[in-house]
């Protein structure tokens, strides 16, 4: 069986500058679609498909040092915007000044391959760090994309064989700031307070206005972040044949003043993470509503767990129903596994596991 995967390598630094004029040639096209698009809808009612705006951009590659189908892209890209945020006119993507956008070239399947150890597109050789072994895979559509410090990365669309895993049995996951997640086998993923440990340093920097220091610390807390997290989802996927997580949502209490540990913890990273690596490995991905599973006792089913703002302090409790001893984020993560199982919702009862 094939699923499809994205693959991500950096691009050497020798190449940046002729990556940068062609990102600069596709914010013209964008721009030049967008202010096209924007007067047809208001002179004539009339929304343009990508297929539309192809003929408005035909023959304008070889000026503007495009491959024909990286202009088809920008088509497609922009058409896609525009239906999603529903607008008649998208955000100008700016080549120069502090708020320009990351360069960003797209391509089509069949327009890059691998050769002697180097990627080719519209007639250049790109030399990558390969660290995924990319002579093995065929390619399809794609970008070539910059992050804040001026790097570039090649991304790729291929096609991979489905890799069953080998682990049994399923577990529930608790997710937390103490703790960014809990299993319900007792397995923490600590904090690493990715961006608290280095706010000091970000600090200093911004107020000496050192910009690349800036940003080569804002990559750093990036870097761990996705590090601790690839390793633990990686190591549950393995070891499991079911993963159930917590439906708690980090976009709603990013708007409250747990906002910056929320930030923090990268939950919602972690959910993809294991959403797409379950897919990946054939396991079934779970999420479940986690409404009192905190307060009830995994091992009878009683609401006699701590409540309210001040309960939040108490992390080990005693079930006052049965006298089961709890440690607060392992209990939640049984409860949550329980709902995986489709057993009763903790506000009516859940059976003992």
């Amino acid at each position: 069986m094939k699923q499809t995967k994205t693959l991500k390598v950096r691009v050497k630094d020798r190449h940046a500058a002729h990556l940068s004029r062609m990102a600069r040639s596709v914010n013209f096209a964008w721009n030049y679609l967008n202010e096209l698009s924007a007067r047809s809808i208001r002179e004539k009612g009339l929304f343009l498909s990508a297929y539309d705006m192809d003929r408005y951009t035909k023959g304008a590659g070889k000026d503007l040092g495009l491959h024909s189908q990286t202009l088809q892209e920008v088509s497609r890209e922009y058409a896609t915007r525009r239906k999603q945020f529903r607008k008649t006119r998208l955000a100008w993507r700016k080549s120069r000044g502090v708020r320009r956008s990351l360069g960003w070239v797209p391509f089509k399947s069949g327009a890059t391959k691998w050769r002697s150890g180097q990627v080719t597109f519209n007639g250049q050789h790109f030399k990558v760090w390969d660290s995924v072994g990319l002579s093995q895979y065929k390619f399809r559509s794609g970008s070539f994309n910059e992050d804040a410090r001026g790097r570039w990365y090649f991304n790729v669309v291929v096609e991979v064989d489905v890799q069953p895993s080998a682990g049994q049995g399923a577990i529930g996951i608790d997710l937390g700031l103490k703790d960014v997640a809990t299993c319900s086998d007792g397995v923490k993923l600590e904090n690493g307070r990715f961006y608290r440990d280095l706010e000091d340093t970000l600090a200093t920097a911004q107020r000496a206005r050192n910009k690349r220091r800036v940003k080569a610390i804002h990559a750093k807390i990036k870097n761990r972040r996705k590090d601790a997290l690839h390793k633990f989802s990686r190591r549950l996927v393995d070891q499991h044949g079911e993963i159930v997580v917590g439906d708690v949502s980090s976009t709603k209490l990013a708007k409250t003043r747990l906002a910056k540990s929320v930030l923090d913890a990268g939950w919602g990273q972690l959910k993809t993470m294991l959403e797409y690596k379950c897919d990946h490995a054939g396991i079934v991905f779970r999420e479940v509503r986690e409404a009192y599973t905190t307060r009830t006792c995994s091992s009878c089913g009683s609401l006699s767990g701590p409540r309210g703002v001040n309960g939040l302090r108490v992390r080990d409790w005693e079930c006052g129903e049965c006298g089961a001893l709890h440690d607060r984020d392992v209990n939640a993560a049984r409860n949550i596994l329980s709902l995986g199982a489709g057993r009763c919702p903790p506000a009516v009862g859940i059976t003992s596991l």
